[in-house]
């Protein structure tokens, strides 16, 4: 018990050291950066930032029970853009979004097969189901890269684009994930089998922990999260690029997890992190841009933190034994 106090207290303190950073990053951006206090580019700023941690949110989850969904970017991108292309070809709304969502909890329960059943480490499962869903999807569903937000649908903008009381609802729609996936995870019994099967997965078997089932019910959450951010998106932009699949954002949303403290061995971390690791990357993403860094050098730099990240995460939380028999995440 004094072990577990112990990594909640340092998990704790990680959230306000990176609170803090994201804080002094925004008055340090705003003093320096002409441009920054914009209200384009504070719209702009919270716009992506939702969506990044609406992604976040899916990959913590999996992550928090000892897995990793790689394949979150390719789900949401193909997902969403089978639905426009639906709506473009005279399909009601609420028909494509409901095969949208089929869609996505059927690729989530095969992720969750090939992890749980057929026993493949998850960083490999899907690292393969992100080239099977986009080849998939551009052979038998969509066969451009580019779809556009028909002028028949022009109303679900309001979605992406509106506001409620002021507020951008792409804003709306993070908190809300973000206060679902809080509960779920604290209060519900399948929240704390999740952890309990991400922090000892033999002792959560040993307990009568349906592990197997818990892994499936993972990658569906994973990819449900996934296409409602990807909906945020299109109905934001007007549009949906599928070439999406082969950019970096992918290790964007696992930078704002890793960041922010959910462990990458599982089992420890929470929506909290997300949302502070969010905040920190949304920030330096825009200083970024606005200081005019090229695309390749923003890479350069995403992935030293990231590596630096993932050194600091095996340091603070060492992999013992048992763990390190279960094998990669």
């Amino acid at each position: 018990m004094p072990k577990a106090h112990g990594r909640r207290k340092a998990t704790f303190a990680q959230e306000r050291i990176v609170f803090a950073i994201a804080a002094a990053m925004f008055i340090v951006f705003a003093i320096a950066l002409p441009g920054f206090l914009d209200a384009g580019n504070l719209l702009s700023l919270v716009q992506s930032v939702s969506i990044l941690g609406i992604l976040g949110i899916g990959m913590a989850l999996t992550i928090i029970g000892r897995g990793i969904d790689l394949a979150i970017i390719s789900t949401m991108a193909m997902s969403v853009a089978w639905v426009l292309f639906l709506i473009s070809q005279g399909t009601p709304v609420y028909l494509a979004i409901l095969y949208g969502n089929i869609f996505v909890v059927l690729v989530g329960l095969l992720i969750g097969f090939l992890v749980a059943y057929a026993e493949i480490p998850a960083i490999f499962a899907t690292l393969a189901m992100t080239t099977a869903i986009y080849g998939f999807t551009r052979v038998a569903l969509v066969d451009i890269d580019l779809v556009f937000l028909p002028d028949s649908a022009s109303w679900m903008r309001n979605f992406g684009a509106g506001y409620v009381f002021g507020i951008p609802v792409p804003v709306i729609a993070f908190a809300a994930v973000a206060l679902l996936a809080h509960l779920f995870l604290r209060y519900t019994k399948l929240g704390v089998f999740i952890r309990a099967m991400g922090d000892n997965p033999l002792r959560a078997r040993s307990a009568g922990v349906p592990t197997r089932p818990i892994i499936l019910l993972q990658y569906v959450l994973s990819a449900s999260i996934a296409f409602f951010a990807g909906l945020v998106l299109a109905t934001l932009v007007s549009t949906m690029n599928t070439r999406v699949v082969n950019s970096t954002m992918v290790y964007d949303v696992i930078l704002v997890v890793v960041l922010g403290g959910v462990v990458l061995s599982g089992g420890r971390g929470g929506i909290v992190n997300v949302i502070v690791g969010t905040l920190l990357i949304g920030i330096f993403l825009n200083g970024m841009t606005i200081m005019n860094i090229s695309y390749s050098v923003q890479n350069l730099i995403k992935g030293g933190i990231l590596l630096m990240a993932i050194i600091i995460d095996t340091i603070l939380n060492p992999r013992d034994e048992q763990t390190s028999q279960q094998g990669d995440i």
